[in-house]
Formats: structure tokens, C-alpha cells, sequence
């Protein structure tokens, strides 16, 4: 295998505000406060990652939810009143009303939050009609998402486990751990026709030339004690292994700071990001399941090619099937929205991996986090390269109709 081309990843999510400088003030924002979509989005993660749910596609979802009725909310502004102050106050108000919802402990400080935006904005109708606008659009949305299956007890509902037979998933060491989201097949998506919509063609079968290839790959490069796997590569594991939805919130950050589409730009860019994400979840799950391809574990120590029952990954396997990645379909899906709604290249950003403390990579295109993922999963002995690029191709397609589905998502209710 060559050296994949690992440039850069993710900044944990309180170095978010350093890229405020960097980023032009809208006209109606005083020079001397962060801009409102930004005090936002930082608010956002904060409060997902302070009391966030244990599952992620319900933190994406709870971005989903405050950032689409804050791109409904600024979409139009009434005749008579100014477009700064009434986008500001509607974009604030949305997000503040959602999170409120969905995170209920935070709301002392998500109401000291919105208090201080307010105050920053000109008493008058352009705050009142936008504040009741953002809240409208937000009540709306957590009405019509209300039983969707994104809870975390359905996103983990109970999955029966088939016999153990080639090719069939089973429960993988060293814990054995249940499978994990199996609901999001499950659940109500916000665009998609139905979670099948774009399921994938079927993996490599488990006697074929192609599978061999996989795993002879993995266990050499993935196993915990690989003597061919480079620092380098080691290195690029550990980066990418942690949650998807930390590892891509300043990456969007970076795209949103370098747009200049104004408040009603910056919501819909981060709406469409979040329900691409989420019904890319959603679909990631149904393939997973419609297919149950055992992890590469349980091939390498119990499958019939020299088997190895001592083979150990060097990261441990999450608790669902191989195929597709959901690392994958996760950055398939971010690249295809930032570089359709930001450009395929942007100037030089550094990132760093909660994952892999210390490290600092440098990126100039969405495209590259997507090939280091595909890398990552194989060097961390968890994935196969089948599974990884499939997960690309599902991403993709995923947010390419959530794309095409914009206007009519994004109109106001």
C-alpha cells in the first residue's frame, strides 16, 4: 500500500474562535463583536459538547434542526425593516429556541447568549419581527421531527444477531458490545425518499479475489503490532479516529468563515451540511444492515484464508458491520457540500485531532480529509478499503440530493 497523502485534520472545538479575525463583518455587526452566525455556531458546539446525546447522528440532528429554521427564518425579510438586524435576530432566535429544546440544561446560558446578541441589535421592528420569525421557524421544525427516530434509544434499537457464517457480521472483540445503530435504518430522513434511497450495490463477496485483497491489506497494515506500517501512517489513524461530527465542526467552521454570502449564506450553509450529515446516517445504516459484512477481526481470525485467531486490530472495531464506513460516508458527504457551496480548494488551514494530541496537519482541499479518512480506517484495522471507498460513493450521493432538494428544504413554512 503507498503512503496515503495525510495532510491535516480537525481542531478541537474551542480553538473555533480563532478564525474569527479572519473573517469580514457583516454590515449591519459592530467591528468590535464576533458576527452573529459565528457566536452562534460556536454556541452550537458548545452545547453539544457539553450536553450533547450519546449518539451522533442526534447531535447532528439537533444542528440539523437550529440551523434550518435559522436558514428558513433569514431566508426573506419582510418589506420595511432593515436586513441586518431583522437576519440576526432571526438567525439567533432559531438556533437559541432549537437548542433550548434539545438541550434543556444549557438553558440559563443559552438565554444570557441570546440576551447579549439581542442587546448588540437596534431595538425595533427589524429585531422584533426577526426574533419571532427565527423562534416560528424553529417551533415548526421540532414539531415536525417530534418522533422521528433519531432519539438515542432508537438509534440503538435491538438488532438480532444472524448465525456466525463467512462473510456475516458478529460481535468482535474485545468487548463483544451489542450492535449500535441499527435504528438510524429506521428513522423519519429530511430529504431522502427513504433511508434505501441510495443503498449500494452489494460488498465484495467473501470467496472473491477482491476481499482477499482487502484483508491481506488490513492485516498487514492494520494490525497492532504491523511492522510495515510507517509513523506516518500510524499517526494518520489515530488522527481520524475519533467522532465525525468533532472532527469536521471546524472544517465547516474554516468554509464558513471564508464565505461571503451574509447571515442568510452562512445558515444555509451550515443547515444543508447538517441534514446532508444527517440522512447520510441514516443511509449509512441501511446499507450496513441490509448487507451485516463481518469487520475485518472477525474475517482475519476465523475466516478460511490462513487464519489468525490472535490478529488484533491496532484501534478497537466499533460494534456494527464493515460495510459501508461510516468515517467515509461521513467526509463523502461533508466534501460534496463544502465543495459545491465553498469551492473544491480553499487557502491553507492547520487542524488538530483530539484523537492525536500534539499533531498539526495543513489542508487546501475538502477532498483531502476524505482521502486520509479512507486511509485511516484501513491503517486502524477496522475497515476495509471496499468499505471505505463505497462509504465515499454513498456520502456523496447522499449530499448531492440534499443539494438538489434545497430550495424546496429551505423554504419558509
Amino acid at each position: 500500500m503507498s503512503t496515503p497523502r495525510t495532510r491535516s485534520a480537525l481542531v478541537a472545538l474551542g480553538a473555533a474562535a480563532l478564525l474569527t479575525t479572519s473573517v469580514a463583518v457583516p454590515q449591519a455587526t459592530a467591528a468590535d463583536r464576533t458576527p452573529t452566525a459565528f457566536t452562534w455556531y460556536d454556541t452550537t458546539a458548545e452545547t453539544i459538547a457539553t450536553a450533547g446525546a450519546p449518539t451522533q447522528v442526534t447531535n447532528s440532528r439537533t444542528w440539523a434542526i437550529g440551523w434550518l429554521a435559522a436558514a428558513r427564518a433569514t431566508r426573506a425579510v419582510p418589506r420595511g425593516v432593515e436586513r441586518g438586524p431583522y437576519q440576526e435576530a432571526a438567525l439567533a432566535a432559531a438556533v437559541h429556541r432549537a437548542l433550548v429544546a434539545l438541550a434543556p440544561g444549557r438553558t440559563e446560558q443559552l438565554d444570557a447568549k441570546l440576551r447579549t446578541t439581542l442587546d448588540a441589535i437596534p431595538d425595533g421592528p427589524a429585531e422584533r419581527r426577526g426574533t419571532a420569525a427565527g423562534r416560528r421557524q424553529a417551533d415548526l421544525l421540532l414539531a415536525a421531527r417530534q418522533g422521528d427516530g433519531l432519539d438515542p434509544a432508537s438509534v440503538n434499537a435491538p438488532y438480532p444477531v444472524r448465525p456466525a457464517a463467512p462473510g456475516v457480521w458478529q460481535p468482535t472483540p474485545p468487548a463483544y458490545a451489542p450492535a449500535v445503530q441499527y435504528g438510524n435504518r429506521l428513522a423519519q430522513p429530511f430529504t431522502l425518499t427513504s433511508p434505501h434511497q441510495f443503498r449500494l450495490g452489494p460488498p465484495p463477496a467473501p470467496d472473491s479475489a477482491r476481499h482477499a485483497a482487502d484483508l491481506a491489506e488490513v492485516r498487514a497494515y492494520g494490525a497492532a503490532d504491523s511492522t510495515v506500517r510507517s509513523p506516518h501512517q500510524t499517526e494518520t489513524a489515530a488522527f481520524w479516529y475519533g467522532s465525525s461530527l468533532t472532527l469536521y465542526t471546524e472544517p465547516l467552521r474554516v468554509a464558513l468563515s471564508r464565505t461571503d454570502q451574509g447571515v442568510a449564506g452562512q445558515a444555509r450553509l451550515v443547515a444543508l451540511f447538517h441534514v446532508a450529515l444527517v440522512d447520510t446516517q441514516i443511509a449509512t445504516s441501511d446499507s450496513k444492515y441490509a448487507y451485516e459484512r463481518w469487520r475485518p477481526v472477525t474475517a482475519i481470525r476465523t475466516g478460511s484464508v490462513d487464519p489468525d485467531p490472535q490478529w488484533t486490530p491496532l484501534h478497537t472495531t466499533p460494534a456494527h458491520p464493515d460495510y459501508p464506513s461510516g468515517h467515509t460516508t461521513y467526509s463523502g458527504a461533508a466534501e460534496a457540500v463544502l465543495s459545491t457551496l465553498a469551492g473544491p480548494r480553499t487557502a491553507p488551514f492547520d487542524l488538530t485531532s483530539p484523537t492525536a494530541p500534539g499533531v498539526t496537519r495543513t489542508y487546501t482541499t475538502w477532498k483531502q480529509l476524505s482521502d486520509e479518512n479512507v486511509d485511516a480506517r484501513v491503517l486502524s484495522g477496522i475497515h476495509t478499503r471496499s468499505a471505505d471507498e463505497a462509504g465515499i460513493t454513498l456520502g456523496k450521493n447522499v449530499a448531492r440530493h440534499t443539494l438538489r432538494n434545497a430550495a424546496r428544504l429551505l423554504a419558509a413554512r
